[in-house]
């Protein structure tokens, strides 16, 4: 999970590093020429116009602010994500580039990435007749990328409640050593498709909130209260089983939601794309720093995962992204390669080892220039990676 998301996060997209450009305050009549500006400070999120003609749109997004921040474009029902970009830090202006449908919608600002955020806004986009779906034979790629991955996450979906259930029975009944091996890999399922659980209101905060995300007053369920009474810290008051037991309950239960809300999933291509990028964004800015799996260490699951999603949505848009920009997809498979291929060191399961049999090494076990090279990796596959989205759109 993203540091301190909210609920309602959904599959999204940092796209390219730009120049800062200056903005000024919604605009209830204003509309959109060109790109739109959006300045984040601590206080506010000051869209350049609050309406945008249909089709591809871009908000150029400068953190004018002291914290890292993050921009939404929310569904009118003010929790869905549409898109978003994240971890722009001060000074550092990215653009979220989306195919946008008429419709009525919010934008946000999150500095610090915490919170219900601030600048909440509507924002209209308006039948400008154009089509928002690729022509001919590319819509048929885009379809069938849709399709197929449809398919991959009811896969991931199905196998991860399957998973859960064997988890929560096994802490719910003390078997600790067996619900600490099954921990990583059963989690594994939730990381490779975590864009799409983000896009079902507040499933995600419930099953991967951390303790640091927690704001005053919330509630903390989900796996990584389970890791911290696996893996407890010193002077730590464990849980009884009957909390345990409703921990359990409480994660069965969710990811069963989690399940029946895959089947009327509605994918479009910058979703699958933007998810790809959200899910790099997820390794850089949680499993390279060893944020993710505070207590268990089990990092390298959730990272590998990460990139497993990404790799699919990549590939279900390869060969129409080939055809706009062949030498982006030498790059990106070069990449690709190299990151795996580097995990792959760190790897102590055999290679063909099946799913609740992978193992990597603990997160704590790594040297720092060991972390300096996956990190070095991440960012190499990034940027390339955040340029899809406006070559597939363009």
């Amino acid at each position: 999970m993203t540091p301190t998301h909210s609920p309602g996060l959904a599959a999204g997209a940092a796209v390219m590093l730009l120049a800062a450009t200056a903005c000024t305050p919604n605009n209830p009549s204003g509309t959109a020429a060109g790109p739109l500006t959006v300045s984040s400070t601590d206080a506010e999120c000051a869209v350049s116009a609050a309406t945008a003609p249909s089709g591809p749109l871009t908000f150029r997004v400068t953190n004018a602010g002291s914290r890292v921040t993050e921009f939404y474009l929310l569904a009118d029902d003010g929790l869905r994500i549409v898109s978003e970009v994240e971890n722009i830090g001060p000074g550092i202006t990215r653009d979220l580039v989306l195919n946008a449908r008429p419709g009525s919608y919010f934008t946000v600002c999150k500095p610090g990435m915490v919170g219900d955020g601030v600048g909440r806004a509507p924002f209209a986009v308006t039948e400008s007749g154009a089509s928002v779906a690729a022509p001919g034979d590319e819509q048929e790629q885009i379809d069938q990328a849709i399709v197929n991955y449809k398919a991959y996450v009811k896969d991931q979906v199905d196998q991860l409640l399957t998973g859960t259930q064997e988890f929560a029975d096994a802490y719910a009944a003390g078997r600790n050593d067996e619900a600490r091996r099954l921990y990583p890999v059963v989690r594994m399922h939730f990381e490779r498709v975590e864009p799409v659980a983000e896009s079902f209101g507040d499933l995600d905060p419930k099953l991967d909130a951390r303790e640091a995300d927690l704001a005053e007053g919330d509630t903390w369920t989900g796996w990584h209260k389970a890791e911290k009474d696996l893996w407890p810290p010193a002077d730590y008051d464990a849980l009884t089983p009957d909390e345990q037991q409703e921990l359990a309950d409480q994660l069965v239960a969710d990811t069963t939601t989690l399940h029946e809300s895959i089947p009327p999933l509605d994918l479009t291509l910058d979703q699958l794309t933007n998810g790809a990028i959200t899910l790099m964004d997820e390794v850089a800015s949680g499993k390279v720093t060893g944020e993710e799996e505070f207590w268990s260490h089990t990092d390298l699951w959730d990272f590998r995962a990460n990139v497993d999603g990404a790799k699919v949505l990549y590939d279900g848009v390869r060969d129409l992204l080939e055809s706009r920009d062949p030498d982006l997809v030498a790059t990106l498979d070069a990449k690709f390669q190299d990151l795996l291929a580097e995990l792959d060191l760190h790897r102590i399961s055999r290679d063909n080892a099946p799913q609740r049999e992978i193992r990597y090494r603990f997160y704590d076990e790594l040297g720092a220039q060991e972390i300096r090279t996956l990190s070095d990796k991440v960012n190499a596959l990034g940027e390339p990676l955040s340029r899809i989205t406006s070559t597939l759109l363009s």
